[in-house]
């Protein structure tokens, strides 16, 4: 009865309890997936009937659709560490990352055109690498993508050749989370520039990318954040970086009078610009409703209770699981980086 007891004890002491009755959860169900999509909130019906059922084509107006990424962007950035009109949610972590990665390499080479490497893990998402790679095959300019196998490697991989490093803060595998502002502080030691996908730790765990003095963040709002499937992601470029963006993919919604219909591009101002065409305003609309049960709390007392579960869920597989061949993956201690998200494995020579 010791770990029925501690879970009641929680439960009975959760500030966070009656934020489960905003999401469309079924009481028999216990969902431990929102590391790859969350639950929906029950808002999201209504938005959906009345926006687009009933508001139809006013809605862009009478919604505020045109104000959507923005407005998002604005909402989110508390989560992230960002300030006001520094984040937009739109298009995917992809197209993102590749607006971003082409930014920052264009600021590099402003910098210090000797510099032609960008610094990466083997172990990250793989959309972050096959980006890099595709864009540095059509710039065609003698960019590396220098990949490690360690974490501790990473130190020693940035040198003075290095343009940017890309991070993923939490891996998508094990749950390990980097130290973000001492990985920062090296990657400008080095003179790079820093870009962070945080596609498994934006909603999961504080983050706090003007403390660090990170430069570039993409992430994705699926899974924590509750945005549904699909729905876009986000990105973020710190203001000292934003008006030396050149968009590469310069679609109609990021030129600065998109409804004048000008034949000729003109670029956004400030966050704006990254944004290229029409957006997915159902799923952006869900967005808001995930987003709007966050602003009913904060990210401490998440990673408070995140902390809780996880220690709580790795006594009880240690305690009831012993006869299965599994080793726990993630980091087991909070000083030790562990994120929300934990993974077990079973062991080598129990595969064969």
């Amino acid at each position: 009865m010791k770990f029925r007891d501690e879970a009641v004890s929680l439960d009975r002491d959760d500030p966070l309890g009656a934020l489960r009755e905003q999401f469309a959860l079924s009481d028999d169900v216990i969902y431990l997936d929102g590391n790859s999509l969350g639950v929906p909130p029950k808002a999201a019906a209504a938005v959906i009937a009345d926006e687009w059922g009933d508001g139809l084509i006013r809605s862009w107006n009478t919604a505020g659709w045109f104000d959507l990424p923005k407005r998002l962007g604005n909402k989110l950035a508390p989560l992230i560490g960002a300030h006001a009109n520094e984040v937009v949610v739109t298009d995917t972590i992809s197209a993102n990352l590749f607006k971003i990665l082409s930014a920052a390499l264009k600021l590099a080479d402003a910098r210090d055109p000797k510099r032609r490497v960008i610094v990466s893990e083997r172990s990250n998402f793989p959309t972050d690498l096959y980006i890099a790679q595709g864009l540095i095959e059509q710039l065609d300019r003698g960019y590396e993508l220098r990949l490690v196998d360690d974490p501790a490697e990473l130190p020693s991989a940035i040198d003075e050749h290095t343009a940017l490093a890309m991070i993923t803060h939490v891996n998508y595998r094990t749950g390990y989370m980097h130290d973000m502002t001492a990985l920062t502080q090296t990657i400008h030691r080095a003179g790079a520039l820093a870009v962070w996908d945080l596609a498994h730790s934006a909603g999961a765990v504080p983050v706090d990318l003007n403390g660090v003095g990170a430069d570039y963040a993409v992430g994705c709002t699926y899974k924590y954040l509750n945005g549904g499937p699909g729905s876009p992601a986000f990105v973020w470029v710190a203001r000292q970086h934003q008006d030396a963006f050149s968009q590469p993919l310069s679609g109609w919604w990021g030129h600065k009078k998109p409804f004048e219909m000008d034949p000729t591009y003109r670029q956004d101002d400030g966050i704006g610009r990254f944004l290229c065409g029409t957006q997915p305003i159902v799923s952006m609309s869900l967005v808001e409703c995930g987003l709007d049960v966050f602003l009913q709390t904060d990210m401490q007392t998440l990673r408070r209770k995140s902390l809780a579960l996880g220690d709580l869920f790795i006594a009880l597989v240690e305690a009831r699981c012993g006869e299965f061949p599994l080793t726990l993956a993630t980091p087991r201690h909070a000083a030790r980086a562990r994120a929300t998200r934990l993974a077990s494995e079973l062991r080598a020579s129990e595969r064969l």
